[in-house]
């Protein structure tokens, strides 16, 4: 039996082998002199393409009915532009009309498309909610970092721009927050068990943050939040409130044996400069705080 990932082309490939033995065996050859090069180019690109796009969306998305329609749709819309290039290479009797049925299958393809399309905005209506705090404004899916699905330093900067340039003078405030010795709880529990921690810690902070606010990943334990349209007084709350969110999280080791509870420091300043030296100063802001020690707990 056929591997998965093997099945689908194997598939495609028979389609399109019995398709064309069906045109020679029922219509006849045209004479090489006769074929039309730019139609066999355009239909038979355009059912090589078709193909392309639905492997990719099957390789791509998990099953559902938005990936069945979109692929189902593509495929459709090449079995349409194949038979349509084999009628460049096989003449079948106009009183035939199997030909017309096959070459029906593109608009009709395009039609599935169409509707798959319509669902997938609604299943991106709901992966937009979902990203709410890990984007805003655009989206460049090459700044999110796999381990705790928030955006790094360089989205950060374009977002702060934006956000200059939007806002009117208004810039937001944006809070660095790091945790204290982080780097003792990645040798002392190793590097998956740090990077589980990091992913609690970014869902937590994403809990205790508005929904046009932005939480980037900044470097290793480090966060940024940018809080747009926000005054100092209430940005300085806000970063008391992070910081004992992140000191009531006990986090629980993978065997359950151990729980570690964390500090973090924290500093905040308007957005009103360049990004990279803001991030520099608070930077250097940070270093200068006295870190606290973290503690475990072990579970008995």
């Amino acid at each position: 039996m056929l591997p998965n990932h093997y099945r689908v082309p194997c598939i495609v490939l028979t389609v399109l082998l019995l398709t064309a033995m069906l045109y020679s065996s029922l219509g006849q050859a045209v004479p090489m002199s006769a074929w039309n090069w730019m139609d066999i180019v355009s239909e038979g690109g355009t059912a090589v393409l078709a193909t392309l796009w639905a492997l990719l969306i099957l390789y791509s998305r998990p099953g559902g009915r938005v990936t069945t329609l979109l692929a189902g749709g593509l495929m459709t819309i090449m079995l349409g532009a194949w038979a349509d290039c084999m009628d460049e290479f096989f003449s079948v009797p106009s009183s035939q009309y199997w030909d017309n049925w096959l070459e029906a299958c593109m608009p009709v393809g395009m039609l599935i498309v169409t509707i798959g399309l319509y669902y997938w905005r609604q299943e991106q209506a709901i992966l937009n909610t979902h990203m709410q705090k890990r984007e805003r404004l655009f989206r460049d899916h090459r700044s999110f970092d796999h381990i705790t699905q928030l955006a790094d330093a360089d989205y950060l900067y374009r977002q702060i721009r934006l956000q200059q340039k939007q806002q009117n003078g208004e810039e937001g405030i944006l809070i660095l927050l790091d945790i204290n010795n982080f780097q003792q709880i990645n040798r002392q529990f190793g590097q998956a068990e740090s990077d589980r921690l990091l992913q609690a810690v970014s869902h937590l902070l994403l809990l205790n943050l508005r929904p046009q606010d932005l939480l980037c990943r900044y470097a290793g334990d480090r966060f940024a939040i940018l809080l747009p349209s926000m005054n100092e007084a209430h940005a300085h709350w806000m970063e008391v409130q992070l910081s004992q969110a992140i000191s009531t999280l006990a986090h629980h080791t993978r065997d359950g044996l151990q729980r570690i509870h964390l500090s973090s420091r924290t500093t905040c300043a308007r957005a009103n400069q360049n990004p990279e030296q803001l991030l520099a100063d608070m930077n250097t802001t940070l270093e200068a705080a006295m870190p606290v020690m973290f503690t475990t707990v072990s579970v008995s």
